[in-house]
């Protein structure tokens, strides 16, 4: 009997041991996820109220404590509401879809490289244009409105579909695994006033997108003839065709690769 019980408390330290290393896991996701956003303000304005909630339960501050008890009753429903895009984010992120799915490396780069020569043009040319690159979450969600294409990545292509007399230049163009689509998409607008304040309806539309998933957007201003790089919300702006190529081969490079480039270096 004396083995036994040893043998349950061995696998009970094993179990706890498991069951501590997936809650650590658990949380160190979460905090990636809402690394930068937002929700990182909020999450620290719910900690101010549970320290004051407790303040208020030690020091005997009846009304205030009522109060918070009964705010902090549905904190459930609280969270569900003020993190609902984050939430949905990791959700939607359980599906996995690389850009570069079973294509090989010189087909990538053609792509790559038409993908830049269609930006730089309509840059030179002040033609306004958005494209949204589906990296690992689906984007199928968004793509109910728009025309459906199905076609490889040819910059000549991409230009006119963005030509100011084409009947879907308003509209987003859709990559996935690495051919054209769709094209005249309308994709969710960033929410936040400040940032809608300064921006035109494609960076808002691509800022308000990728707060939503993990795809690539790549806006051409029609104003300026600059080009930018969405992701996560953040917008990189001013890229030439150098630094824009690299920027979508860091982002678009699929893990495996990415993973034994960085063992190399090492």
């Amino acid at each position: 009997m004396g083995g036994l019980s040893d043998g349950f408390q061995n696998m009970r330290w094993l179990l706890d041991i498991i069951d501590i290393g997936l809650v650590a896991f658990i949380i160190y996701r979460i905090i990636l996820l809402i690394k930068g956003t937002r929700a990182v303000q909020m999450l620290l304005g719910l900690v101010v109220i549970l320290i004051v909630y407790t303040a208020s339960q030690v020091g005997g501050l009846y009304t205030l404590h009522w109060l918070l008890d009964n705010f902090l009753s549905s904190i459930i429903l609280v969270i569900v509401v003020i993190f609902q895009n984050d939430i949905r984010r990791a959700l939607i992120h359980v599906g996995r879809n690389p850009f570069f799915a079973d294509m090989s490396f010189r087909e990538e780069t053609e792509v790559l490289e038409e993908l830049v020569k269609a930006c730089v043009t309509m840059a030179g040319r002040r033609i306004g244009a958005l494209i949204v690159i589906e990296r690992e979450t689906g984007l199928k969600d968004f793509l109910e409105i728009g025309v459906e294409l199905d076609a490889r990545v040819n910059a000549d292509l991409i230009v006119a579909i963005f030509n100011p007399k084409s009947p879907i230049h308003d509209g987003a163009l859709v990559l996935q695994q690495g051919r054209l689509k769709r094209a005249g998409c309308f994709l969710p607008l960033a929410q936040d006033t400040e940032v809608s304040r300064n921006l035109g309806t494609r960076h808002r539309a691509a800022v308000g997108l990728t707060e939503l998933v993990d795809a690539v957007a790549i806006v051409v201003s029609e104003e300026t003839g600059k080009i930018s790089v969405v992701i996560g919300g953040r917008i990189t702006r001013d890229l030439d065709a150098t630094s824009l190529k690299r920027v979508l081969t860091r982002l678009l490079e699929p893990r495996d690769r990415r993973r034994q480039r960085r063992t190399r270096k090492r």
